[in-house]
């Protein structure tokens, strides 16, 4: 099934995600009851809801996308090119919107398939349920409401590598090792990122940890369908950044 995909067809994608606000004491009265109920399920005996705000972030109700980075493969005079580009910076609906710009320019291609690591459960339901607190509509490759299972063109790294085993969660990172693929991470992780971003204010830092997961999601693939890697020639980012980027 993954030899009769067309590369050219995939997007794949990684988002980066923080608290909505740099603190629990910022937080707006409404919402600080709402956290404390549940956060309770995963604080320590001697946790107060504020020590653990900073996991809001992978909750859509409570956190915000500030990066989304995306990439697809292109031939270029008869050779493959994996081409990266980023939606970022502190105005989320402004960056849902230019993603949404950008899926909407792909409806051309009619076998267009998103595809994450953990994007089932976390990426594409994320992005989709900010789209609709920010008032916009949804993109028809994520609106899945009503479809039969073989009509969402969503495909999952994670889940392909269950092979219908759902007991355990298998990291990215563990996977570019299990499958001798060089990591291209080398910064910061994704439990730092809310402080890159409201401490450091450095959302280039932040984008191109996204693109290097986006890279690394594209290899996993590769291996998957027993191809070669991109070697760095191969890859290239068209992201801009702005002074007021951040």
């Amino acid at each position: 099934m993954l030899k009769a995909t067309v590369l050219e067809s995939i997007l794949f994608l990684d988002i980066e995600t923080v608290p909505q606000f740099e603190d629990f004491d910022t937080v707006p009265e409404r919402f600080k009851p709402l956290w404390e109920k549940k956060s309770k399920f995963f604080r320590d005996e001697n946790q107060e809801a504020a020590d653990v705000y900073q996991r809001a972030g992978i909750y859509a109700e409570f956190g915000k996308v500030v990066c989304i980075s995306v990439g697809m493969f292109h031939l270029k005079d008869g050779k493959r090119q994996f081409r990266i580009k980023s939606f970022f910076g502190g105005d989320e609906r402004l960056l849902l919107q230019q993603f949404t710009d950008m899926i909407n320019r792909l409806t051309g291609k009619p076998d267009l398939l998103l595809c994450a690591h953990n994007g089932k459960e976390f990426d594409f339901p994320y992005i989709a349920r900010r789209m609709l607190i920010n008032g916009l509509p949804l993109p028809g490759v994520l609106n899945i409401a009503g479809k039969k299972p073989w009509e969402i063109k969503h495909l999952d790294t994670l889940e392909l590598w269950k092979f219908g085993d759902y007991k355990n969660y298998t990291s990215l990172e563990l996977l570019m090792a299990a499958f001798d693929i060089p990591s291209p991470k080398d910064d910061i992780d994704g439990s730092q990122v809310a402080e890159v971003f409201y401490k450091e204010k450095n959302i280039e830092r932040i984008t191109r940890y996204c693109e290097k997961d986006v890279q690394a999601i594209a290899q996993l693939f590769l291996r998957y369908r027993n191809e070669e890697i991109l070697a760095d020639n191969e890859v290239e980012s068209v992201t801009q950044f702005e002074s007021n980027a951040s």
